[in-house]
């Protein structure tokens, strides 16, 4: 078997076989073909696709290319919660404590974020104390013992996502959705959870801008997981503008801390409720989404999905206190507004360019070197419908710097379009894959 011919039969738009494809990842882990032949080849895929065998024969030889974690001594459906990414996201953060807390045992592995903020593991370093390095039977153990985990993805999971996602960023690949498709789900299947709720963003602050774009992805991997026998079910939420109020680690961190308390942002609340109560149902603890709406809102009004969250923090090294006292979390220095320039109606929020605000101030990384700040990012006083005075703060900037302030107050002000006619109310959830049966 030859990678020329390979290349060459995708470049003509023919079908590969199974045992191709685990030979193309097999070959570049060990080092038998080089980074120009399957740069060639994935330039091939964006061009030609994958049909949905080769999808999962591509996800699956990604996911065998390291180890896989076995979950098989925790008792129940581990069920995991992917989001595509977007600007505010901080849903794991409220997701895990409430999903544990109806007796769904969650099992995570998160990755490290290089964008507009930290990803999961990121902002729940911002907790004093907060350890998510833990060793196999420390992470099995606390799952069995409290429902919850989280812990840092090691690069023995799906190593070959981690190289070919180096070289699709420099060969323009990126967007390709079988290529997408196989990047998530093999990281998700290699995790080893039973059932996968996706949260597939769409809009200024996601990855995927258009929802057609969303649905096909969300289509591609529900497909897998039915393929590979994983229960998985996919929504398609709106992330036009950011989610929440807060981007910034431990700005999130309050924010979801604030949710569970029952007194967090409505539109926060809305997508946990939907995501957690798809987690419920593949879970088998609730018959229908609505029935488990209905128990997790009585476990955020009976004050058990915070408890559970302090009962998670405390067995993970981080100080409870946080959930009850200020002054424990990072806080910036200086806190700074953005003035509304105009009157009217909040019509629209750039949520990309809210995120890059953040990312200019510390709160994520540029690079892969770049230091997180955990205390800096934005907070909205204003969101899309609302109405606004000249002069009005926009947004808070906290900062711990001087150096790029100006600069951000201009991007947040700029990110705010202002309007003399009220828009329509936006949906948050736009639509839903269900599992293949």
């Amino acid at each position: 078997m030859r990678m020329y011919d390979i290349i060459l039969k995708k470049r003509d738009g023919m079908e590969l076989t199974t045992a191709e494809i685990q030979y193309f990842i097999n070959s570049y882990m060990s080092g038998s073909i080089q980074d120009y032949q399957v740069s060639a080849l994935l330039m091939a895929i964006y061009f030609r696709g994958l049909n949905e065998r080769e999808t999962t024969d591509l996800t699956m030889a990604i996911c065998d290319s390291g180890e896989r974690a076995d979950l098989s001594a925790i008792p129940g459906v581990k069920v995991d919660k992917h989001s595509t990414g977007g600007v505010g996201d901080k849903t794991t953060l409220v997701l895990v404590p409430l999903a544990a807390a109806a007796g769904v045992p969650v099992a995570k592995m998160s990755g490290r974020g290089l964008g507009h903020t930290g990803g999961t593991v990121d902002k729940l370093e911002s907790i004093p104390g907060f350890k998510v390095d833990l060793g196999t039977a420390q992470f099995i153990d606390q799952v069995r013992r409290i429902g919850a985990a989280v812990a840092a993805q090691t690069g023995r999971l799906a190593p070959a996502d981690k190289k070919l996602y180096a070289l699709r960023d420099v060969t323009a690949t990126v967007d390709s959705i079988p290529l997408i498709a196989s990047s998530v789900m093999s990281k998700k299947i290699a995790s080893g959870a039973d059932a996968i709720v996706l949260d597939v963003k769409v809009g200024s602050g996601a990855f995927m801008r258009d929802q057609q774009s969303a649905l096909k992805l969300a289509r591609a991997m529900v497909d897998i997981g039915s393929r590979v026998g994983r229960r998985t079910v996919a929504l398609i939420t709106n992330m036009d503008q950011p989610l929440g109020f807060a981007t910034g680690n431990a700005l999130e961190v309050k924010e979801a801390i604030d949710t569970l308390k029952g007194r967090g942002p409505q539109d926060l609340l809305e997508i946990c409720l939907e995501l957690g109560a798809t987690m419920l149902l593949l879970a088998g603890k609730a018959d229908n989404v609505q029935g488990g709406k209905e128990i997790l809102i009585d476990l955020l009004k009976s004050g058990q999905a915070l408890n559970k969250f302090i009962e998670f923090i405390s067995a993970q090294g981080g100080d409870p206190r946080v959930t009850r006292e200020d002054g424990v979390l990072p806080a910036a220095e200086l806190t700074a507004a953005v003035p509304a320039p105009s009157s009217g109606y909040i019509r629209a929020i750039n949520a990309a360019m809210i995120g890059r605000s953040a990312m200019l101030l510390g709160a994520g990384r540029e690079n892969k070197e770049s230091q997180i700040d955990p205390a800096v990012g934005i907070v909205l006083q204003k969101k899309a419908g609302d109405t606004v005075k000249a002069g009005e703060t926009l947004a808070l900037v906290h900062a711990n710097s001087t150096e790029r302030l100006d600069q951000v107050k201009e991007h947040v002000q700029s990110a705010y379009q202002i309007s003399a006619d009220k828009p329509e109310p936006a949906r948050l959830i736009l639509g839903s894959v269900p599992e293949k049966l």
